[in-house]
């Protein structure tokens, strides 16, 4: 047990302290995130064959690639079910997909969540 009078010291002393922690959401400062960290997900589509890979390699489905021409595809990315373990970016032959360093993709809507890459018309 910690006597009154070496408590009132311990709170006395933290008074006048800087705080530990940051006001994080309010003020938010640069991160360095590390150069192999996985964040939100990002289709190039002129880069993309169409094999699919990406799409078996899913462990949480949630890539769907689609023909929308010859050699045109776009990509539905489901960011509510993505686990972001980065298998379909190193499953991908033509590194048509990337993970940026983008982490803060919290939503109240659950549909935004929902991402479609479409590819350029020519």
């Amino acid at each position: 047990m910690i006597w009154p009078g070496k408590m009132l010291k311990q709170v006395l002393g933290s008074i006048f302290k800087k705080p530990a922690t940051t006001r994080y959401p309010f003020h938010k400062k640069e991160l360095d995130m590390p150069d192999r960290f996985r964040g939100k997900l990002l289709f190039h589509p002129e880069m993309c064959i169409g094999c699919k890979m990406c799409m078996r390699d899913c462990p949480a489905n949630a890539i769907t690639i689609r023909k929308i021409a010859d050699k045109e595809f776009e990509a539905d990315i489901d960011l509510g079910k993505c686990i972001y373990c980065a298998q379909c970016v190193d499953i991908c032959p033509k590194k048509a997909l990337e993970a940026t360093k983008k982490f803060e993709l919290a939503s109240l809507v659950r549909g935004k969540l929902k991402i479609t890459f479409k590819a350029e018309p020519k």
